[in-house]
């Protein structure tokens, strides 16, 4: 009976986190379906023009895109990083991870601004490679996805790497000792036994870096052009200059469909689960 008691007792305690995910999540986002269904009028229409217009369905595309490509560079990246930290000496790693830390405990606006600061073309990185003599006009780095890309890529990046160091970190050495000690070179080892026991920090941090790029909007809007417009672009614009609250919920509701369906193939198709603890 008294152990009964308790865990009634301790079960009062998700009673905050759940009061707080009723108002903060599932009250918006019922209030988005409600709206996208209703605003003008009852009906599917607001979901019909934003999957039946092509300059809504390129804005999709774009997102896609952007958020496909920033996830790729930040494992490109962040994998060698990671796996750098994981065998480094105690110092070097703590002045690794200090690295990747201090910028993120930056304001994302803050970051983006300097981004604009370097990129334009009078700005240092364009003034040093001209000073070098690596080209001999300033690059178009800014209002366009090359600029979406690098400041995206930069301030995500440590999406990617905790996760993989978590993950990598856990990994026995004694692996690539064993197959070394079985004749295989470096490089075939590291894919064939490595990297898939890996696979769960990749997969907990592409899944991270591409859901959370799905509804970036800072940094596309002050690096990005008007051919590189993302949803949450979008979203603002129907709601500041037209008031369309229909179809800016439509579209939010379609962005959230995608990313359930992300979550769905990553666990049914690939059969490969992320790693909570990362």
């Amino acid at each position: 009976m008294p152990s009964t008691v308790t865990r009634d007792r301790r079960a009062l305690l998700v009673i905050p986190a759940t009061a707080l995910l009723l108002v903060a999540f599932v009250y918006p986002v019922f209030w988005l379906l409600l709206r996208s269904v209703s605003d003008p009028v009852w009906g599917a229409h607001n979901y019909a023009t934003a999957l039946g217009e092509v300059i809504y369905l390129k804005v999709l595309w774009n997102t896609v895109a952007i958020s496909g490509a920033t996830t790729v560079f930040c494992l490109l990246f962040g994998y060698p990083m990671a796996y750098t930290m994981v065998h480094a000496g105690p110092a070097a790693k703590r002045i690794l991870i200090y690295i990747v830390l201090i910028p993120f405990w930056t304001s994302i606006l803050v970051r983006t601004f300097a981004w604009l600061v370097l990129l334009q073309p009078k700005g240092l990185i364009n003034d040093m490679l001209l000073g070098i003599g690596l080209i001999a006009e300033p690059l178009e780095l800014i209002y366009n996805r090359t600029g979406v890309l690098i400041g995206m890529v930069q301030i995500l990046l440590p999406f990617m790497v905790f996760p993989l160091f978590s993950v990598l970190s856990r990994i026995d050495d004694g692996y690539m000792k064993a197959a070394a000690n079985l004749g295989a070179p470096p490089l075939p080892a590291f894919f064939r036994v490595y990297l898939p026991l890996s696979l769960p920090g990749v997969l907990t941090g592409c899944m991270l870096v591409f859901i959370i790029s799905l509804g970036y909007f800072i940094t596309p809007a002050l690096l990005g052009g008007r051919r590189d417009i993302m949803v949450a672009q979008l979203i603002q614009e129907q709601i500041d200059l037209f008031g369309n609250w229909g179809l800016s919920a439509a579209l939010a509701m379609i962005l959230l469909a995608g990313t359930a369906l992300i979550f769905t193939v990553t666990y049914k198709v690939f059969g490969v689960k992320p790693d909570i603890r990362a």
